[in-house]
């Protein structure tokens, strides 16, 4: 069987084979809408195949792009990396996901591994709070982080205002008529979760962070969390602003197991709006991480740095939304 060739495609097509080049690595130029038709169409006709093993070897570029991430039980990372895989594959790249278990150490043996495999790019959802991407960055290999800004570095970032998040969350509590209310955070190394730390001050008003309770982002911690501060001091608050879907799970379980009713003793609002909030007792209402937009900016960013399209860094900073359903009182219909 005669192997098909780029230029059969470009044949095909009526194009350069340069253009079909641009069509597979996504640039490093652009490709008009009806070439890019073309291109597809004979790909599609003849069955092209691009040896990327053999793109490889001759010091090209891999067609791999690698997601750390610190916690893969947590909805709002596990819909971020389908959310990659899905804009990834659609570019013609393979994602190979880590998770660093919020380990440093471990992140950083995964970064090596990245590098080992010359992928053509990093997406780094840090458990530190100043990672070290030293190597990475040594070895000219695109980074992006994600959920963690970086303006002003030589570092490309894509995060959701966190600061803004946190303030539409209580702002909505509020306007349920919520007057003792209390935040569930996350931990204050965190660049993400200072951003939050500073939303619900700028809204509350209360600088001292006095009502503020802390906990990882997870389920257990949620609960824990809640679960000892109900103990200490009863239900002394009827609205209840979470960090994460994550811990909003776990405190809804807390909440339930000490006889408060949701939303009627205490109004719940987390931040994430993951799927698995709209699966929880009552629903969440949450402020929703457009997780869609964040992995196809990081992508982007990426294959823009990979084919040499851009060499600046670059910094996407997305607005959130808020979605209203029963854990507030406002219910599918509010």
């Amino acid at each position: 069987m005669t192997q098909v060739r780029r230029s059969d495609v470009a044949r095909a097509a009526g194009v350069s084979p340069a253009v079909v080049s641009y069509v597979l690595n996504g640039g490093p130029r652009p490709v008009s809408t009806r070439a890019r038709g073309g291109v597809e169409t004979g790909i599609a006709e003849l069955g092209y195949r691009p040896n990327k093993i053999a793109q490889a070897l001759r010091g090209t570029r891999t067609h791999s792009i690698a997601m750390l991430m610190p916690d893969h039980l947590n909805p709002h990372f596990a819909e971020l990396a389908q959310a990659m895989e899905d804009e990834a594959q659609r570019r013609g790249y393979v994602l190979i996901i880590g998770t660093a278990a919020n380990d440093v150490e471990r992140e950083q043996s995964y970064l090596r591994s990245f590098l080992d495999r010359q992928v053509d790019g990093v997406v780094l959802i840090s458990a530190a709070a100043d990672p070290d991407v030293d190597e990475i960055e040594r070895a000219g290999i695109p980074l992006v982080l994600l959920d963690r800004a970086a303006g002003g570095s030589s570092r490309s970032s894509v995060v959701t205002d966190n600061c803004a998040a946190a303030a539409l969350g209580v702002r909505h509590l509020q306007e349920h008529g919520c007057t003792r209310l209390r935040f569930l955070s996350g931990p204050a190394e965190l660049e993400p979760v200072r951003d939050r730390d500073r939303g619900w001050s700028e809204r509350t008003g209360d600088a001292s962070l006095e009502r503020v309770w802390r906990s990882a982002f997870s389920r257990e911690a949620g609960y824990e969390a809640v679960r000892s501060a109900v103990a200490r001091s009863g239900i002394d608050f009827d609205g209840l602003f979470t960090a994460s879907d994550a811990q909003a799970i776990g405190a809804l379980k807390a909440l339930r197991e000490a006889g408060a009713r949701v939303p009627e003793d205490v109004a719940v609002v987390s931040l994430d709006g993951s799927e698995a909030s709209l699966y929880t007792l009552p629903t969440l209402t949450a402020v929703v991480q457009d997780v869609g937009r964040l992995a196809a900016d990081a992508v982007e960013i990426l294959v823009a740095r990979a084919t040499g399209v851009t060499t600046t860094p670059v910094h996407h900073i997305l607005q959130p939304s808020l979605r209203r359903m029963d854990s507030c009182g406002c219910g599918t219909s509010g």
